[in-house]
């Protein structure tokens, strides 16, 4: 092949120089203002945009924060979880998900997921709840919400806050509301690979509860009411001007990049058709009903243990891939505490050996998505 049809093949799993390209002078021209306004930790440009974020997930409130780790990590201190407080959650996501509860002293009480959506499996969480029950934690995991209406009954039944990890779901929406406004405080991660991402780390938190904001907002500034008052034991969460600035331009392309992502799921589908590639050798993601998929990854199960069968011809064509994640929460050596063991949460498990996900981004080619099917199509 030549050279310059070589390059032109090669599609990696996310691109964020082809999403950038055309944004640059209104990114310059936004970081220059930060600049030259002096003004480089909260103010404005953090205040305009909160204001962004909350109307795009519905919600009265949005306090940009640090991370999406740190976004997490204030929602469990605004509603007070500490030692001896467990928290339900799953037990496939990323680290932050069970990380910041244990942080907290608290402990993660682990529910399996449904092996279609990856999501915690809401028929499985009420007995998994107890009198040291605080709240449930549910993620939105690659950008489908989790099934909340029976997630926000038992919670309404036993009295518990529910808080939404919605780091991979900013956009997507279940029965008409969007990712965020179901529980008491959701949590947001900018992270430069989402779907908005930040040039840094960045995230938000979001509620319609004026006192949890007002609480919220004490925390990411080391719990100050007022400049060296602290009237709650907080940290430093706070988000700088200048990611603040780059989100704000990203933002206004966020339901433009979601229809790409859904359009290119879409197409993917349609091309396994066209290769005649069955679900038993490689399983599409699915869309629930009642849910709008935002595809922050597009995930594909892969059976028999060829896995890394695949990733090595799609390394070979020059097609990125990535597992997400490899390794359950429960079986992290650092919950060993825990006691859970290889076997307790199956689906999960056997969702850690058989996913992979396919390149998925907005500026994502024709070519591109052919390329990458051809190749599955190849190792089937």
């Amino acid at each position: 092949m030549p050279h310059n049809e070589q390059a032109a093949a090669v599609v990696p799993i996310v691109d964020l120089k082809a999403q950038l390209a055309p944004l640059r002078d209104e990114l310059f021209a936004a970081i220059r203002r930060v600049v030259d306004s002096g003004y480089f930790i909260l103010g404005p440009e953090v205040e305009a945009l909160e204001s962004v974020i909350a109307d795009s997930c519905r919600c009265g409130h949005a306090i940009g924060v640090s991370s999406g780790t740190d976004a997490l990590l204030m929602a469990l201190m605004a509603i007070g979880v500490g030692p001896g407080d467990e928290i339900v959650t799953t037990p496939f996501s990323f680290f932050s998900t069970a990380g910041s509860i244990a942080r907290l002293g608290a402990r993660p009480i682990f529910v399996d997921i449904d092996p279609d959506t990856f999501n915690i499996d809401p028929d499985r969480i009420e007995a998994a709840v107890t009198s040291r029950t605080k709240a449930i934690l549910p993620v939105h995991l690659f950008g489908q919400v989790a099934e909340m209406e029976p997630i926000l009954d038992i919670a309404d039944r036993h009295g518990l806050r529910v808080i939404e990890d919605a780091a991979q779901a900013l956009g997507a929406e279940y029965r008409g509301r969007r990712a965020g406004s179901f529980g008491d405080i959701a949590c947001l991660s900018f992270f430069p690979t989402k779907n908005v991402g930040a040039m840094g780390d960045a995230g938000a938190v979001v509620t319609d509860d004026f006192q949890l904001a007002e609480r919220l907002r004490m925390l990411r500034n080391h719990g100050f009411a007022k400049k060296y008052q602290a009237q709650v034991l907080g940290g430093n969460f706070r988000l700088d001007a200048i990611q603040a600035t780059v989100l704000r331009v990203k933002m206004q392309y966020l339901d433009v990049w979601n229809e790409s992502r859904r359009a290119n799921a879409a197409q993917y589908g349609q091309l396994f058709d066209e290769f005649g590639i069955v679900s038993d050798q490689v399983k599409l993601p699915c869309e629930a009903d009642g849910r709008r998929h935002i595809f922050h990854q597009f995930v594909v199960r892969v059976g028999k243990d060829r896995r890394e069968e695949l990733r090595r011809l799609l390394a070979e064509r020059s097609i990125g891939s990535e597992i997400y994640y490899p390794l359950s929460l429960h079986l992290q050596e650092c919950f060993s505490h825990l006691g859970y063991h290889a076997g307790d949460f199956p689906v999960s498990e056997r969702a850690t050996a058989e996913v992979l996900a396919l390149p998925i981004y907005a500026e994502l080619t024709a070519d591109q998505r052919r390329h990458v099917v051809q190749a599955v199509a190849d190792f089937v």
